[in-house]
């Protein structure tokens, strides 16, 4: 049986976890703003840098969002259902994938039509 309070300890740990990585990586973004090296390979470097450090934060953010999502469904007792079609997430699901919204048959269904 699915054990709800684990899995928001579980969720609020990642949520903590993952808001410390979002101040790291903003603060390296932040001297992105400092003047470019002269050196054009070291430009490039400092620019692809910048970009991963974007496509990092949007992740962490993504990440984030469905971790409170995932809290909202547990506080409102909706936490172990499928949003498409009620019947239960699955529990090893859950355990994998702790903000999980869709049980395995409609995730998969989901990813067939894109």
């Amino acid at each position: 049986m699915l054990d709800i309070d684990a899995a928001r300890t579980e969720l609020n740990a990642r949520k903590e976890e993952l808001l410390a990585r979002q101040v790291r990586v903003s603060r390296h973004t932040r001297h992105r703003e400092d003047p470019l090296p002269q050196d054009f390979a070291e430009q490039a470097v400092e620019l692809e840098n910048g970009e991963t450090l974007v496509a990092l934060d949007q992740e962490l953010s993504q990440e984030l969002r469905r971790i409170d999502k995932a809290l909202a469904r547990i506080d409102a007792g909706t936490y172990p259902d499928c949003e498409a079609c009620g019947e239960p997430i699955g529990e090893e699901r859950l355990r994998a994938l702790p903000y999980s919204v869709l049980c395995i048959d409609c995730a998969e269904d989901a990813a067939q039509r894109g």
